[in-house]
């Protein structure tokens, strides 16, 4: 026991002496010098020097200018053990550094093994052959207050990569995704990210079967609090969910994109996504745009998606041949959808014919939802270019939601304000 206590001792010594020796350092890639001591006064010069050389629990300081890229390949320690690369407002990466694999600008990835616990942040990356920041085998690895545009093909992936925090993000422009989670990468956050103008989908998680190790399935995602506009001139839903299951979508503000808004499915991945919660979402879609809500059937021998909840959402969209929601059949197990706002249109039979609410409600849907248009709902859902999608007094959507696990809304204002949930992504506030 005397032994045990002793060593408690010595490691949390240990430990505390380590977090008060986590230092500081700064690269300059205009004036630096890889040869310096890379403190505030004698920078280093490149980034890959820096991420190759630091400590767990060190900091990385880059000034503004333009810098290579770099290649990660090395890990911090979990809590205050991270290893943390940030930029200071100014700092572009324009190409990737000599070692990088991928074509990308930052690429974390270890060959035959995992790298974990790292904190990447406030880079702007443009122009990146494929993507701006690029993880693979990885392990909680955070990227966030970055403006990524004009890749090749994603702004930001990921490939088996478990607990993935991609936070606070404009990610615009690019040649595919604005936000792309790949290989069953399990409990992914995708938080507070504005992404737009993107050739194909917002985000797009693939659990995707074909590739190994993994079970072809995403789970526990958490998508939330997301500004996603004018995507999919090419196709991709502006969420697109490729066997992604038992996870959430919430408080997501999606106006103006091109193909279907959220889409619940399987074509790589190994089930058919399903047992998701979709909540407090606002979606307007284009008027060249397919459907809101789209849970497909799956290929020849994979199963369904079923168990899917759609709940407290605005789901409009203008166009005649399109509705709120299509399924794939009339029964789904665990299927529910309920407290939306919606348009009067619904498909299910997988978009071959349309039916009305009322015709939907005799399936057992929707029976407390309602119907409305943007003018009955928001703020001023016209503006060109800064539209407002916040309830306007008298909104529709005001006290018409249901209980759910949405405790604050995309502003952070508390959930609810009146006595029921508010329908959609704002809750509307009494002034």
């Amino acid at each position: 026991m005397k032994a045990t206590i002793l060593l408690l001792t010595l490691t949390t010594a240990f430990l505390a002496q380590r977090g008060a020796l986590a230092a500081s350092y700064y690269v300059d890639c205009d004036f630096g010098d890889n040869g310096g001591e890379g403190d505030a006064d004698d920078p280093w010069e490149t980034l890959q020097y820096a991420v190759d050389n630091i400590n767990n629990g060190d900091t990385i300081i880059v000034r503004p200018g333009f810098c290579e890229g770099c290649r990660i390949g090395e890990s911090g320690a979990p809590g205050t053990g991270r290893k943390t690369l940030r930029a200071e407002s100014g700092v572009t990466i324009e190409e990737p550094g000599e070692g990088n694999a991928h074509g990308s600008h930052i690429e974390v990835e270890l060959f035959g093994g995992t790298v974990s616990h790292w904190v990447i942040e406030g880079f702007e990356l443009a122009h990146a052959e494929r993507s701006g920041v690029d993880l693979r085998g990885t392990r909680d690895i955070t990227v966030r207050l970055c403006d990524v545009h004009d890749s090749g093909e994603t702004g930001i992936f990921t490939a088996f990569s478990d607990d993935a925090v991609i936070e606070y993000n404009e990610s615009a422009y690019n040649g595919e995704h604005g936000v792309y989670t790949s290989n069953s990468g399990d409990r992914p956050q995708i938080r507070g990210n504005l992404l737009h103008h993107n050739a194909f989908a917002g985000v797009h998680m693939n659990g995707d079967r074909n590739f190994t190790p993994g079970d072809g399935v995403i789970t526990n995602a958490t998508v939330e609090q997301n500004q996603i506009w004018e995507n999919g001139m090419d196709g991709a839903s502006a969420i697109n969910c490729d066997g992604v299951s038992d996870s959430i979508f919430r408080n997501n503000l999606l106006y103006r994109n091109h193909a279907s808004g959220i889409s619940l499915y399987a074509i790589d991945g190994s089930q058919g996504s399903s047992r998701n919660q979709v909540y407090n979402n606002t979606i307007v879609m284009a008027a060249d745009s397919r459907w809101v809500i789209n849970i497909p059937s799956s290929p020849s021998g994979i199963s369904n998606p079923v168990g899917n909840k759609i709940k407290n959402n605005i789901l409009y969209t203008p166009r005649t041949n399109r509705g709120s929601i299509l399924i794939y059949q009339p029964t789904i197990a665990g299927f529910e959808s309920d407290y939306n706002v919606v348009v009067n249109r619904f498909s299910t039979n997988g978009g071959a014919s349309i039916i009305n609410l009322s015709s939907w409600r005799n399936r057992g849907y929707d029976r407390n939802s309602v119907v409305a248009s943007p003018t009955n709902l928001f703020v001023d859902p016209n503006d060109p270019f800064e539209p407002d999608f916040h309830l306007r007094a008298g909104s529709m959507a005001i006290d018409r939601g249901t209980t759910v696990p949405v405790l604050i809304d995309l502003d952070g204002v508390p959930r609810p304000q009146g006595p029921r949930w508010d329908i959609g992504a704002y809750e509307f506030i009494v002034m």
